[in-house]
């Protein structure tokens, strides 16, 4: 059965991670399908390929000289063509592509989605693969979602034309074949729309870390790897800030239960993280804690006499109507609380307040900015009796204020406030407590 792997841009920095890269491909005849990221970062004081890119067309915009960005990115690929002894022209095609920034010829999703297209190219000519473009591949409406049945025959086609084939990640194309981009580290999902297009028996995903860990090991040392997570888990995880992959990559998968192991390009020795519908054998309580910072939540105070759903509706179409996705919302008798990410709000914040005042039944609006939320994660809990009121004690103990608290009935996960400053002393008590416990242990 074929595979379809992935490599992340850390693993494409250099000509020593091509190496790398092109061991592990051909050390198993069934990866056939190969999606790589653009360059990652070289060196600590290097930057990724993507963001220059960026950079290149904002400065062009705004009139300021971006010749020595964009020779920074093409220096960096011609230089692995080199080392690497690449028989193959990229110096003509970056020439052009030049020429077309020059001429205004070249909007900014194609111009940034030109990363993951030479580091497929390059890689396409160094192991030998058929190059296939994603824009003929990855099909998009206008709203930016993928036109799934289009996708997947466009996929298929290709497969049966290209017996191993190297595909660039991030972007696709619109009805009228210009880029579309994902959203950043869009090109995992790239990787699972092909698993899904091929009936892959695998979908691997190299990276620079030997899987997911229960908490993050910029917090806690040494936390203990997650050797096997559900779908369910991982989306919830990587929603709440596990960054080890994007959090759209199980949905293209979950439909024919393709397996998801995330590995590590240095060390594919290792081990990683397997994903897949349910897990077995697993008998830790509790998978995963992660979370974010700088969240803020707008408490309402309502009219009494007035029905408190209504108001709750009014106040969400405010949040419609500026494209401000929300994250809670927590209630009680007479108010409740709408919970957002402050990067999502701040741009428009003092639009958005101004049309919540217009609300005749709000009494008043309080502000909360010094709000970061953790989530404790695992199909396990509802196992063992407890389990809930067994964390919230964590935070007494360490005397954390908790400014909210969000579970639902099945207790898979649960969501808890508290102040930024408390964020990382809580997951440090939160692992410390259980790391290690099991289902069965008292």
């Amino acid at each position: 059965m074929d595979k379809v792997c992935k490599f992340g841009g850390s693993s494409l920095a250099n000509s020593e991670e091509f190496e790398k890269v092109k061991k592990i491909v051909l050390s198993d005849p069934n990866r056939k399908v190969v999606v790589v990221s653009a360059l990652g970062k070289d060196a600590k004081d290097s930057n990724k390929v993507t963001d220059l890119l960026y950079l290149t067309y904002q400065h062009h915009k705004y009139h300021v000289d971006a010749k020595p960005l964009f020779d920074d990115i093409k220096n960096r690929y011609l230089s692995i063509i080199k080392e690497l002894h690449l028989t193959i022209d990229s110096e003509t095609e970056f020439d052009n592509l030049w020429k077309r920034i020059q001429s205004d010829d070249i909007d900014e999703e194609e111009l940034v989605s030109r990363g993951e297209y030479f580091s497929a190219k390059l890689m396409a000519n160094y192991l030998g693969f058929d190059f296939v473009d994603s824009k003929d591949l990855i099909h998009f409406d206008y709203d930016g979602k993928v036109k799934e049945a289009e996708t997947k025959d466009a996929i298929a086609l290709a497969k049966s034309n290209h017996e191993k084939m190297v595909v660039p990640g991030f972007y696709g194309s619109y009805p009228n074949k210009k880029i579309c981009l994902f959203s950043r580290g869009g090109s995992d999902v790239t990787g699972s729309y092909l698993a899904k297009g091929i009936k892959a028996e695998l979908y691997e995903n190299f990276t620079d870390v030997s899987g997911f860990y229960m908490a993050d090991p910029k917090i806690v040392d040494n936390p203990r790897r997650i050797t096997q997570i559900s779908y369910d888990e991982l989306r919830e995880l990587s929603y709440m800030g596990a960054s080890v992959i994007h959090e759209e990559t199980i949905l293209p998968l979950m439909e024919d239960k393709i397996p998801l192991i995330i590995l590590n390009t240095n060390h594919p020795e290792e081990g990683g993280t397997l994903i897949q519908k349910t897990t077995t054998n697993r008998q830790h309580l509790i998978t995963g804690i992660t979370g974010k910072k700088n969240f803020l939540a707008l408490t309402f105070v309502k009219q009494k006499s007035v029905d408190k759903l209504s108001v709750i509706m009014s106040v969400l179409k405010v949040f419609e109507m500026f494209h401000i996705p929300l994250e809670h919302i927590p209630t009680s008798i007479d108010s409740f609380t709408v919970v957002v990410e402050k990067k999502a709000i701040e741009e428009r914040f003092y639009d958005v307040i101004a049309e919540l005042k217009k609300i005749p039944s709000i009494i008043s609006i309080a502000e909360d900015d010094d709000l970061a939320l953790l989530a404790v994660v695992g199909g396990n809990m509802v196992k063992k009796t407890g389990t809930s009121g067994r964390i919230l004690s964590v935070f007494g103990e360490q005397n954390i204020n908790i400014k909210m608290i969000d579970q639902g009935v099945e207790e898979f996960n649960i969501i808890i406030g508290v102040s930024n400053g408390d964020f990382e002393k809580s997951i440090k008590a939160l692992y410390e407590r259980f790391a290690h416990e099991k289902v069965n242990e008292e």
